[in-house]
């Protein structure tokens, strides 16, 4: 992995590349940053430039030994700890992160912005809860105990520690404080709070901006051959997600924008006999259109906030996603438009908890009618 074949995150990276060039590199990083984002890829590019032997101001070589090794994954001196749980073939004492190393590196080059989700339906974990063992903070201090086989610097990275058990954790603080020469940490995290404090004091946090729309939009693009208009509209909904971004492709539904500007009519004009239509047209859609559809109601709540402050040019939708958010901001007032988008933002919590979509639909729909009567 090269810094070049991130997209998006330059500042993020000058900053690595300028730690390195400075010779500041703490033995021990925290990377922080939402789930989704460039963590882990930059963590890969970091070791890579780390050790390449021929590296430039502005990257790794991407051609000598250390580079084409760490791309595949197997170089012998950069070391991978991540959560695992057993499976059908693995339990008890060999439930550590070796026995899962062939599943963990497919995983990482088929889909290296990844989240425990994806991970542990990959390796097929049965729903069980994935961790880092106790075992594996022995794992640990064995391998880094050991010099560098071939390449300057020993690296241990660690994806996800917040998934670490308590005595792991405790298990490894002595050598994170004081590794071996030419040894580094590079710990992974989405949610650095829930890691033990002793941990935090002995890492050098670095934390990882999350993706801008633009850089998700040529993401898509780039590397999934998404087309601009399309790739646009995903970001806007991918929070700043690679992965979810990706999953978009497939899930979301091409005609939102009908849906949803259908359904604000029924409720505006409070055809309940269509609204019971639309009712069952919502739950057939699987859990993730149904998500992204409220999303997209909030993005069409957004702009027509938006709307009422700034010429309609400015405005990035297209010609009929324009009209609508343009008939919403004159028909309706700001705290009504704020209004719905807190119910939209409601029925996203209550659907991501499992609540019946036909329940919650209906209600929704009673809702926002009733606000809109009110104008």
């Amino acid at each position: 992995m090269r810094f070049s074949e991130i997209v998006g995150l330059e500042d993020t990276k000058q900053q690595l590349i300028a730690a390195v060039r400075s010779n500041h590199v703490a033995h021990a990083q925290l990377l922080f940053g939402s789930e989704g984002g460039g963590n882990l890829v930059l963590a890969l590019a970091f070791a890579s430039y780390i050790n390449c032997t021929n590296q430039s101001d502005l990257d790794s070589c991407g051609e000598c030994s250390s580079c084409t090794k760490i791309d595949k994954l197997v170089h012998p001196d950069v070391q991978f700890i991540f959560p695992v749980s057993s499976t059908k073939k693995i339990t008890g004492k060999n439930v550590v992160s070796s026995s899962y190393l062939n599943d963990w590196r497919s995983f990482v080059l088929q889909n290296p912005y990844g989240g425990i989700e994806q991970w542990s339906a990959y390796y097929g974990a049965e729903n069980k809860q994935a961790n880092i063992s106790k075992e594996e903070s022995r794992n640990i201090i064995k391998n880094l105990s050991l010099k560098a086989f071939e390449a300057e610097y020993k690296i241990m990275i660690v994806w996800l520690p917040e998934f670490m058990h308590p005595s792991a954790a405790n298990g490894i603080l002595k050598i994170l404080e004081e590794p071996s020469a030419k040894t580094i940490f590079l710990l992974v995290t989405n949610d650095y709070e829930k890691l033990l404090t002793t941990i935090l004091s002995r890492c050098q946090l670095f934390k990882v901006r999350s993706f801008s729309e633009p850089e998700v939009a040529l993401y898509l693009k780039e590397k999934l051959n998404v087309n601009s208009e399309k790739a646009q509209k995903i970001a806007a909904l991918a929070e700043g997600d690679i992965t979810k971004a990706s999953t978009l492709i497939e899930e979301i539904e091409e005609d939102a924008h009908k849906i949803f500007r259908d359904w604000m009519r029924l409720c505006w004009t409070k055809n309940f006999t269509e609204l019971s239509s639309m009712n069952d047209l919502f739950s057939t859609m699987n859990k993730t259109s149904q998500l992204m559809l409220f999303q997209y109601g909030l993005n069409m709540m957004r702009e027509a906030l938006i709307s009422k402050m700034v010429t309609l040019d400015e405005v990035k939708l297209n010609d009929e996603e324009k009209s609508f958010v343009q008939n919403l901001g004159k028909a309706l007032s700001l705290s009504v438009l704020e209004n719905i988008a807190e119910e939209l933002n409601k029925g996203q919590f209550h659907l991501g908890r499992n609540a019946s979509s036909k329940i919650l639909f209906m209600d929704m729909s009673l809702s926002i009618g009733r606000l809109m009567s009110s104008k």
